[in-house]
């Protein structure tokens, strides 16, 4: 595969939209760097509102299909291995997770969603859950939408996308995996995803590349964290 710099700063990933280096201040990068060299910690897990922290802290959600990488990415952004569980298993995680981050902001991972071989019972449970969060928590910033960068956006994400519109929740687009695809490959997924959010309403600008793997943006999404966070 196509080894991809961290700064995505060539001409096609910019006309792409493509979060990248020039984004972001010096000193937005040494705050990020101080921020997430401090203590990353689990809170709690909740399977209804009542489980929810009461701490009055700014959240940061992570969303995706089964399978997308979300506790990976976690891990990635807190430097912490196994802060956030990894399974090989897609539909392991089945509760909202709850993460401290210098005991400044929250990091929560979401159920995922679209496991087939789920029984219908625990895929309702798992929606219901989701998009209650999703729809009354104050404390939510900003979801961070994440699509495997093997598959692109499929008609479940818009679903869920739907939704994220619907209730204004403010939502990025992040790529995950993005070490597993060519660089042809990459140019028409991105040249589709902006084709296929440009008109949602709750969509933030620009799309992030990730690879958790080989630590492909992940200085940057902290970052857009940072700056999310301190806004």
């Amino acid at each position: 595969m196509v080894k991809y710099k961290e700064d995505f700063q060539e001409k096609e990933y910019k006309e792409l939209a493509v979060i990248n280096l020039s984004d972001f201040s010096a000193d937005e990068y040494e705050s990020t760097r101080l921020l997430f060299a401090k203590e990353s910690k689990f809170i709690t897990s909740a399977v209804d509102r009542t489980g929810y922290p009461i701490l009055n802290l700014k959240e940061i959600a992570f969303a995706g299909r089964s399978n997308v990488g979300k506790s990976s990415l976690i891990n990635s952004i807190t430097g912490v291995t196994g802060l956030a569980r990894v399974s090989n298993t897609p539909g392991r995680t089945q509760m909202i997770n709850f993460f401290s981050q210098d005991s400044k902001f929250l990091l929560v991972d979401l159920p995922g969603f679209g496991y087939a071989k789920a029984s219908k019972d625990l895929i309702k449970k798992w929606k219901a859950l989701t998009y209650k969060y999703l729809q009354g928590r104050k404390e939510l910033e900003t979801v961070f939408f994440l699509i495997d960068s093997r598959h692109g956006i499929k008609e479940i994400d818009e679903n869920a996308m739907d939704i994220l519109d619907s209730a204004a929740v403010s939502y990025q687009i992040v790529l995950t995996k993005f070490d597993k695809i060519t660089k042809g490959s990459s140019i028409e997924l991105l040249e589709s995803i902006n084709n296929r959010i440009i008109k949602r309403a709750a969509a933030r600008p620009g799309i992030l590349i990730t690879s958790s793997k080989n630590k492909i943006g992940i200085n940057l999404l902290k970052t857009l964290i940072y700056r999310i966070v301190n806004t």
